[in-house]
């Protein structure tokens, strides 16, 4: 090699300058381009759907205007589960519908839901978000004696430990399940739809009164109140044992009125079947009940269809079946909701707007 030669990338080539004589590299078509690889700007939003409750996802992806997407779901003959997306879904922010419920499934929906959401994770998702309207262990959230978990935290580490970015949920048992999350958590509110209902049925104003069914209550049901111009009542109960429920006195005049009873869930229906008989022993002219989740555990269903309550309300957070709900059942549908906080989600923008600041109900 003589001194005026010089080894330079095969992306190059040398030439003279036309002001002297200096070799200058000029780019030939070899040569790298940028420095960034630029990409298209454009998200993607994409839902799937658990076996929890199928209904509500096709109508939240309906609402939506997309197509609800392809998950393989299956159990294998010694009941693991399997779960494929049977699409691609590199780089998409997706949604994953499910509202563990029913006796005996819960635990088996909750592993399904973290088996989605390894898969999303391990296909190169953008961000996993979980729509879990009814938050399952909710009332385990504190030690009220010894030796006792804390199974609602437990559940917030499960999830963020199996890679969830963001958590949208429905009217939470109590405002600190969300302090068990390092993640945001979008909390929403069905008592806007609710008092909607009664107030066009005409139960609203001075001849109706809206009842806690216990003092943990109180703030929920005065929004309630609030929404239907009504007075608010408040029972204080006590719980001898789990599921067991005994209405101890009546704060407030419910005497001559409506009584609308409102709570986050039903479960096995003893505290509304109790304050219901005691609203009228205390002068209510007639007894109507609301909730969100209408989970309807062992004798739920019979007590509601045997009880003094003229109506319950309740939402599809939980797949409540055609067949076997109480006849004086009401069913409402908080698919449009749910698919307007996907959607502020989805754009970066705003969930307090959708309820008007109202969805902090603790």
């Amino acid at each position: 090699m003589t001194p005026s030669e010089t080894l330079v990338p095969d992306a190059t080539v040398l030439a003279p300058t036309a002001l002297d004589d200096e070799m200058m590299p000029v780019p030939t078509s070899r040569t790298w381009g940028e420095t960034a690889l630029a990409r298209s700007s454009e998200k993607r939003l994409m839902v799937f759907a658990g076996t929890s409750n199928q209904e509500l996802a096709k109508g939240i992806a309906q609402r939506l205007g997309i197509r609800l997407g392809d998950v393989i779901i299956k159990e294998f003959a010694n009941g693991e589960t399997y779960v494929k997306f049977d699409e691609s879904i590199r780089g998409a922010d997706v949604f994953l519908i499910q509202s563990p419920n029913g006796v005996g499934t819960i635990n088996d929906q909750l592993m399904e839901l973290l088996i989605m959401i390894d898969a999303a994770k391990l296909a190169s998702v953008h961000r996993i978000n979980v729509v879990m309207p009814w938050f399952p262990y909710a009332r385990q959230d504190k030690k009220v004696s010894g030796r006792e978990p804390i199974t609602a935290r437990l559940i917030a580490n499960l999830l963020q430990a199996a890679g969830v970015d963001r958590v949208l949920s429905m009217d939470l048992h109590t405002g600190q399940l969300q302090g068990f999350f390092d993640i945001p958590v979008d909390h929403m509110t069905a008592v806007p739809i609710m008092a909607q209902y009664f107030s066009d049925k005409g139960l609203s104003g001075e001849g109706s009164v809206v009842v806690s069914p216990d003092a943990g209550g109180a703030k929920r049901a005065k929004k309630f109140a609030d929404k239907v111009d009504s007075s608010l009542a408040i029972l204080t109960k006590e719980r001898p044992q789990h599921n067991v429920a005994e209405v101890t006195s009546v704060i407030g005049d419910v005497s001559g009125k409506v009584a609308i009873m409102i709570d986050d869930m039903i479960d096995t229906a003893g505290t509304l079947c109790a304050g219901a008989q005691a609203l009228l022993d205390h002068g209510a002219t007639s007894v109507y009940a609301c909730a969100t989740h209408a989970v309807f555990s062992g004798p739920a269903t019979q007590r509601l269809q045997d009880s003094v309550m003229t109506e319950v309300v309740v939402t599809d957070t939980v797949h409540v079946p055609l067949t076997g709900r109480p006849d004086n059942s009401t069913v409402l549908s908080i698919a449009g909701v749910l698919a307007d906080t996907i959607r502020n989600v989805f754009c970066d923008e705003s969930v307090s707007s959708i309820f008007g600041g109202e969805n902090q109900l603790f």
